[in-house]
């Protein structure tokens, strides 16, 4: 060997090892995610009985640890084994998986973008089926008292959205004393008060409606949060596209790079195709990790390819 020229193929050691070191902190977070789902399930009574898995009318808050937990923890094992055994499949598999993950964003943040009407109608019966299960879990109670306190709202489109819910409705034959009420997360916050005041929202619906925005948020978490999507929707959707386009081309330009190295057999640093990715923009790397991932898992499989060809 001399100069910066070398004979043969040889696998990157460091960009090898910068995958698995960052995979195996992702598999066992991953693990850490399911495991608490797991435990809350058994907290709940579920895991003995399977079936009340799918009884709550509403959102399990429990499934977003244990989905996400899960892809987490697929994700970490391919990466991790994949780049330790220099395996070629698992590694493909987890540039695949990355990629897959990042066109479901783009394609969600198209689709949010078009059809904003139907995410509105959807989101209204997604509000409306969880006020139904309020109660029915503690999990499910505690993610719509924290949205309609985050949004400052009340129900989907409105308090009077709480009449859906068997503890809140205004009929004669309710005896719950949260009768013609809204959960405390609809009142508004008073700076003076250090300890919530879980009852707040008691009878405040028998109350006219001129005298309810006095003590509670009268708007609905719908309009607050289409609010929300007219006045950034437009500026995040330019942005995440034109981000993902950079990513893309970005993504061609290092596998140019890496045939143009395999042709000339020539090492421009000490960690070459680490370099390569870390020159990424700071928001594509930040911000879209799995651009990052997949540019490393690739030239890993290139240069595991290159040396097994060479044999």
């Amino acid at each position: 060997m001399s100069g910066n020229h070398f004979k043969g193929h040889e696998v990157s050691c460091c960009i090898k090892y910068f995958i698995f070191g960052f995979n195996i902190l992702f598999w066992l977070l991953g693990m850490a995610l399911v495991g608490i789902g797991l435990w809350a399930w058994s907290e709940k009574g579920v895991l003995s009985n399977i079936s009340s898995i799918t009884d709550l009318g509403g959102l399990d808050p429990v499934w977003l640890f244990m989905v996400v937990g899960g892809v987490m923890f697929i994700l970490g094992f391919a990466g991790c084994i994949g780049a330790l055994r220099e395996n070629t499949f698992l590694l493909k598999f987890f540039s695949v998986f990355l990629g897959i993950i990042f066109f479901l964003e783009l394609t969600t943040g198209v689709l949010a973008f078009v059809f904003k009407d139907w995410i509105k109608d959807q989101l209204n019966l997604f509000i409306n089926n969880n006020i139904r299960a309020y109660r029915d879990d503690i999990d499910l109670q505690n993610l719509i008292d924290f949205t309609q306190e985050y949004w400052e709202c009340c129900g989907a489109f409105g308090a009077d959205d709480w009449n859906l819910n068997i503890y809140f409705n205004c009929t004669d034959g309710n005896p719950s004393r949260e009768k013609c009420g809204v959960p405390f997360s609809c009142c508004t916050k008073d700076p003076a008060e250090d300890v919530i005041n879980t009852q707040c929202g008691y009878d405040i619906r028998a109350k006219p409606d001129s005298e309810q925005k006095d003590y509670i948020n009268v708007k609905g978490c719908v309009p607050q949060f289409e609010k929300w999507l007219q006045d950034n929707l437009t500026l995040v959707a330019g942005i995440f596209i034109g981000v993902a386009l950079l990513q893309v081309s970005s993504i061609h330009v290092f596998n140019l790079q890496n045939v143009l190295e395999k042709k000339t057999k020539t090492k421009a640093s000490f960690c070459p195709y680490l370099s390569k990715c870390l020159v990424l923009p700071f928001h594509v790397v930040f911000f879209h990790p799995q651009i990052f991932g997949i540019c490393l898992a690739q030239n890993l499989v290139s240069d595991i390819e290159a040396v097994r060809a060479s044999w």
